[in-house]
């Protein structure tokens, strides 16, 4: 008689580490941390965790390696990729048309303003423009939820009634980049990678309705230095969409270009995502940090004034130009940059003026083909959008246009523009840090400062230039070094002037500690790489 054996069992597999919740339970937040929820939190966690870290490692060693005189140029490895003929998947129809997006933070009344605005689409924004208090962050994905489900209200203080409109915006997300995490969650003895948890929420919240209605899913990927961190995002991605049984590349991800690294690697980034790209955004202030932080020990690189370093001169426009005849080529949507500029009340002369710049510079863009761009205040959709409704003429976008005239290399890329700083510019990239720090920190993410809406990109732009022209002693336009005496001195002024100015706000309270952070990373010996890794230690700590 034939012994019959026992068949072999598999190994049994390894539990994946249960999500520890660390932050309070957020009334307005019931429904988002669901067991579902979290269960996927873990396994994005336990599967992809280390190669985040494994990316995060490999941006210090690019970064070590400029410093040590590296060239930055496009990838011999990958040429492959750049010269052959492909295009991305084609898009939903829902995604033909992007003239006009605008973006801000996941509060209620700026998600029902933006999707009410006349925009095409409107960027919900987890990173730049949020500060990410636990509140922010969990609430943000509850008002995300209702405003997909239609259910989305808000009563302001005085009585007044905000409710969606019969024609809204397309709803795109922007999770915040791989290097910060969401140190309210942990699993594993580790923090969750914040801008995973930020797309999977969304995702397993809001996907399979948004899919049903054609509408992507879409993502803003932000802050990709490298087309292997665009091959994470998609594998991300893929996962997710197979735990919550979507089709395959059914999530859409339109990718920022704002690192100078990126912008040698357009192709590549398109190719790493072709099956859900959703095409490039020319994110510019950013960018200008980026290039900063990436050449800051090239003794020649020194950027004048913030407001002198703009999109019609050498490497933007190159950046912008290339960015253009690389989504055309590949089929994809190339969106402009952002218009910053908030109304002038009360002073026509100075509205008009701050109109009149938005309006070049947006005709700039549409002229030289891109299919959208940003604004972040919804009095400019419509001057924005009859400028692109000429250039389109009828159409959808733009990729007709292939810009074969174009031809950008490493050198245009990297023709940064020169000048000297003025003190002027000194005081006010001090101004503009200590007063966007002392919001971010009091849980602001997107504030009004001299009717330009500041981010995190543009107060990184203020905090890197003042570190550079400390360190270097940069010669101002009068002639005068920038010392540290003389940086002292105009550090103690506007230091006083931004406490008299807040002092009846609530940002008022975290003036010292915002004053306190800007002085250590612009009087360090090393550049800090985000200024929002220290400034979430610092909102930790005091509970947020």
């Amino acid at each position: 008689m034939t012994a019959v054996l026992p068949k072999p069992r598999s190994a049994p597999q390894p539990a994946v580490p249960p999500v520890l919740v660390r932050g309070p339970r957020l009334e307005e937040a019931t429904g988002i941390l669901t067991p579902g929820a979290l269960a996927l939190l873990a396994e994005l966690h336990d599967r992809f965790e280390g190669a985040r870290q494994a990316v995060l490692e490999s941006r210090r060693a690019r970064q070590a390696a400029l410093d040590a005189g590296a060239e930055l140029d496009f990838l011999p490895e990958t040429a492959h990729v750049r010269d052959a003929e492909w295009v991305v998947a084609r898009m939903p129809r829902a995604l033909d048309d992007r003239r006009v997006e605008i973006t801000g933070p996941v509060d209620r009344k700026m998600i029902i303003n933006a999707l009410n605005s006349g925009a095409n689409v409107f960027m919900a924004d987890f990173e730049d423009a949020t500060s990410p208090t636990w509140a922010n962050i969990l609430g943000g994905q509850a008002h995300l939820r209702d405003a997909v489900q239609g259910t989305i209200a808000w009563t302001a203080p005085d009585g007044r009634r905000y409710a969606l409109g019969e024609t809204r915006a397309l709803l795109a997300v922007r999770p915040r980049g791989l290097h910060l995490d969401e140190r309210h969650l942990w699993a594993g003895g580790a923090p969750l990678a914040g801008g995973f948890t930020d797309a999977a929420l969304f995702l397993f919240h809001n996907a399979q309705a948004l899919h049903a209605r054609g509408e992507g899913p879409l993502l803003y990927l932000p802050k990709l230095e490298h087309h292997l961190e665009a091959r994470l995002w998609a594998e991300v991605l893929a996962f997710v969409e197979e735990r919550l049984r979507l089709p395959l590349g059914v999530v859409k991800c339109t990718v920022l270009i704002e690192t100078l690294p990126a912008a040698f690697q357009m192709d590549e980034i398109l190719w790493e995502l072709r099956a859900r790209s959703a095409g490039l955004n020319c994110g510019r202030w950013d960018y200008i940090f980026s290039a900063i932080k990436s050449l800051r020990a090239r003794p020649g690189v020194r950027l004048p004034d913030r407001g002198r370093i703009t999109m019609d001169q050498g490497f933007l426009r190159a950046y912008a130009q290339l960015a253009v005849k690389t989504c055309h080529r590949r089929r994809a949507h190339a969106i402009g940059g952002m218009a910053a500029q908030l109304p002038v009340k009360g002073d026509e002369a100075a509205n008009a003026a701050a109109l009149a710049r938005v309006v070049a510079d947006k005709t700039r863009e549409a002229g030289d083909g891109h299919d959208g761009t940003w604004v972040a205040h919804p009095s400019l959709v419509a001057p924005v959008r009859a400028i692109f409704d000429a250039a389109l003429d009828g159409r959808s976008h733009q990729q007709h246009r292939l810009r074969e005239d174009v031809r950008i290399g490493a050198t245009e890329l990297l023709r940064l523009p020169e000048g000297a700083p003025t003190e002027r510019g000194v005081r006010l990239n001090i101004e503009v840090a200590i007063r966007y720090l002392a919001a971010w920190l009091d849980g602001q993410g997107a504030v009004p400062i001299h009717h330009l809406m500041e981010d995190a990109a543009t107060a990184e732009i203020s905090r890197t230039q003042l570190w550079q022209w400390l360190r270097q002693a940069a010669v101002l336009d009068d002639g005068r070094p920038l010392t540290r005496a003389l940086y002292r001195h105009c550090f103690d002024e506007e230091l006083r002037r931004v406490h008299v100015a807040l002092n009846d706000r609530p940002s008022g309270r975290q003036v010292a500690r915002a004053a306190a952070l800007l002085d250590r990373l612009v009087t360090a010996d090393d550049l800090a790489d985000f200024l929002t890794l220290p400034a979430y230690e610092m909102l930790l700590a005091a509970g947020g």
